[in-house]
């Protein structure tokens, strides 16, 4: 079984070694102490967000804060394909489900998207609370999936902002350079299956560095808009169906992170990318 998980600030961990006592308080601490009954012997992972997962035994505990000694360092590396969910504002909250599960299942960064036909709408003054409330269903399923990459949630954006993405730019560098944007959407005519394979296909050949980054674009409730498509579509993207089934827009797109991830091998741990830096 593996260990409880807890985020901690980045520079905890940046200069830390085996050996080192490294504190968690604040609201972390307290949900560990308080919440999840952590106690001293206990093994725990201290996670930055960044890669760096910091394998721990508890030597002290206080009424909202722990002391552990760190055991390990493990760095995981970045997955050469990367996976964006572009999810549409929902209402009923199915937009945070799926960010939810997104995140345990593997996605690398979330692009809240305000589509024409949403119903929820973020103005101006509710883009920051929004944003917030997204950012906190994102750190409660990392620690619940427990895995060692925080996922970055962007600034909403809207359709033209979107169909920007999907151009390419000649100044692209890094695993940018390549990036394909999939709308997910019933009418299709090609599945994903191909269109994430032909893309794979076409990725150069280099097997240790970046292929690029895959936008899974999912819908509001009332679907996409045909003028939206259109929009999309004429900046370079790719539309793809998954199957006959009509999917609610809080499971297209974990459906559609699932397969794109068996697609690049990253759900095999045979084939997992060796850490940056292990027990260091």
């Amino acid at each position: 079984m593996s260990n409880q998980a807890f985020l901690t600030p980045p520079e905890t961990l940046a200069a830390a070694v085996p050996g080192d006592t490294v504190e968690l308080d604040g609201p972390e601490g307290r949900h560990a102490v308080a919440v999840k009954r952590i106690r001293v012997g206990e093994a725990v992972d201290l996670l930055d967000g960044e890669g760096r997962r910091a394998v721990c035994v508890v030597t002290e505990t206080g009424k909202a804060s722990l002391r552990a000694r760190i055991e390990r360092i493990d760095v995981e590396a970045a997955p050469r394909v990367l996976t964006v969910l572009v999810q549409a504002l929902a209402k009923g909250d199915r937009d945070l489900q799926a960010v939810e599960s997104a995140v345990e299942l593997g996605i690398d960064r979330v692009l809240p998207w305000q589509a024409e036909r949403c119903v929820v709408r973020w103005a101006a003054d509710k883009a920051d609370k929004g944003r917030a409330k997204w950012e906190a269903t994102v750190r409660a399923a990392v620690k619940q999936s427990r895995r060692a990459r925080t996922p970055r949630v962007e600034p909403v954006a809207g359709t033209p902002q979107l169909a920007a993405l999907a151009r390419p730019a000649a100044d692209d560098a890094g695993p940018a350079a390549r990036r394909l944007v999939v709308v997910l959407h019933e009418e299709a005519a090609s599945p994903l299956a191909e269109v994430v394979g032909d893309w794979l296909e076409a990725s150069p050949a280099d097997p240790g560095g970046p292929v690029g980054e895959v936008f899974l674009v999912v819908g509001p409730e009332g679907g996409i808009a045909p003028a939206e498509i259109e929009s999309l579509r004429a900046a370079g993207a790719a539309t793809a169906s998954l199957g006959s089934n009509v999917l609610r827009a809080s499971t297209a797109g974990p459906a559609a992170l699932v397969l794109v991830r068996h697609l690049a091998g990253q759900l095999d741990p045979r084939r997992a990318p060796a850490a940056g830096e292990a027990d260091r």
